[in-house]
């Protein structure tokens, strides 16, 4: 494969924008009808997903080892879609054919033999990753929706029990099928740690303008049966009995994860009495979007390892701690700490680049990223480095340059010294 004229020729595919994937759609489907049932029936939100990733993954084939586990979980995953071995090579076919139509007379010989070679691999890992792990689960797991709780005018808590033994580790997520909005699945992340009943918290965040958090929220009760995909990400895990001290910091709904996290510690703290010492620190823009405090201010009381605090951005009333949270986040006690951070794109690299900039080193702050968020792969990696760059917009989260800045009082977004140093 010659890595220089895979990737050279995709540049030069892409600068066609969304004919790219129109085009790809519309052979593929054509081609083969038979998996346009595999699709949502709106493409406005899946256009350009599967050939945007397809064509970066495959153009960079030369750098496969980066991307194995990515691969890996993506053959797993899309079992939930009953995509099969001849599949690949449908969706083989119309990306030859992508090409081929976009670039011309360039589409020799020499370059469909790389484009071919490279793909090849490609599908060869998932097809692998998927039969393998075919041989010890399920596709999807049909789970009962048990409880619906409004807990703000746009986010709610659904219990949900899953039919069969659904194992996942704390700070995991897994995406979800609604029956209301079928081939539409979306990740959530577990609120809660593994249960002995096998229910799971999860909390739905109504999205405006969104495909499938509106229904959620509004429209999901108790008795529907939603699909939930195999449990995926590491990044947010901890071993258990892991004494290292924790740094939490959460934006809006960022909150599920490390949750369950804490209650993995909390777990072990009441069989041994010994829990490392955690401050989990919450961001939203308004009070009200605190929907846990209760639970975590009463948490705060009871266990003497644990420290909570409230961030609050955008109401300039609040008598508490306002601000940033990253920014929050840095200004407290980072030495021997290991931070975890969780929340949408652009406050995730915010955070990030608030801690680099006081010192903590990249391999103790742990976050989540999926490569179809707002902010690819290496925006978080570019904030720990403390790296400016000029070069791609895409590569940094939509509207972060335009963001207003919030009027802080310095007085009131620095919180009082961690409360364990006040412990003694």
């Amino acid at each position: 494969m010659d890595a220089y004229a895979l990737q050279r020729s995709w540049d030069r595919v892409t600068k066609h924008g969304e004919q790219v994937p129109l085009y790809f759609y519309s052979h593929l489907f054509v081609s083969h009808p038979e998996v346009r049932s595999m699709f949502p029936l709106s493409m406005s939100n899946q256009r350009d997903k599967l050939v945007s990733a397809l064509g970066r993954i495959v153009s960079h084939a030369d750098q496969i080892e980066n991307d194995a586990a990515f691969l890996q979980h993506l053959g797993r995953d899309h079992r939930k879609y009953a995509v099969v071995a001849d599949h690949y090579n449908a969706v083989g076919a119309s990306l030859c054919a992508t090409l081929k139509h976009f670039l011309g007379s360039e589409w020799d010989e020499e370059l469909a033999a790389h484009w071919t070679a490279a793909y090849q691999v490609i599908a060869r890992m998932m097809v692998e990753a998927a039969e393998t792990s075919s041989e010890s689960s399920p596709d999807w797991w049909d789970a009962d929706v048990v409880s619906v709780e409004r807990r703000t005018m746009d986010l709610t808590l659904l219990t949900v029990r899953p039919r069969r033994a659904f194992g996942f580790l704390p700070g995991q997520s897994v995406s979800m099928e609604i029956p209301q909005r079928r081939r539409l699945w979306r990740y959530f992340s577990p609120a809660n740690a593994p249960r002995r009943d096998g229910s799971i918290d999860l909390h739905v965040q109504q999205i405006d303008g969104g495909q499938v958090s509106p229904t959620a929220v509004r429209s999901l009760k108790v008795g529907d049966v939603v699909k939930l995909g195999a449990p995926v990400g590491e990044r947010l895990t901890r071993r258990a009995e892991d004494s290292k001290d924790l740094l939490m910091v959460a934006g809006g709904t960022g909150l599920a994860p490390l949750l369950a996290v804490l209650e993995q510690i909390d777990h072990e703290w009441q069989r041994s009495r010994t829990a490392p010492r955690v401050h989990l620190l919450h961001g939203v823009r308004m009070p009200w979007h605190l929907y846990d405090r209760p639970r975590l201010r009463e948490l705060a009381q009871k266990r003497p390892w644990f420290d909570y605090t409230e961030v609050v951005s955008d109401d300039a009333s609040y008598p508490g701690t306002r601000g940033k949270v990253g920014t929050v986040a840095a200004r407290q006690t980072l030495d021997g700490r290991t931070a975890m951070v969780c929340g949408g794109p652009q406050m995730v690299a915010h955070t990030l680049e608030q801690l680099a900039s006081r010192g903590m080193h990249p391999e103790h702050i742990k976050y989540e990223h999926f490569y179809y968020a707002a902010a690819d792969d290496h925006t978080a990696e570019r904030a720990l480095n403390r790296q400016e760059t000029t070069s791609d917009e895409h590569q940094r989260p939509p509207g972060l340059s335009a963001l207003p800045v919030t009027r802080v009082d310095p007085r009131r977004d620095l919180p009082a010294p961690d409360a364990w140093h006040r412990r003694g």
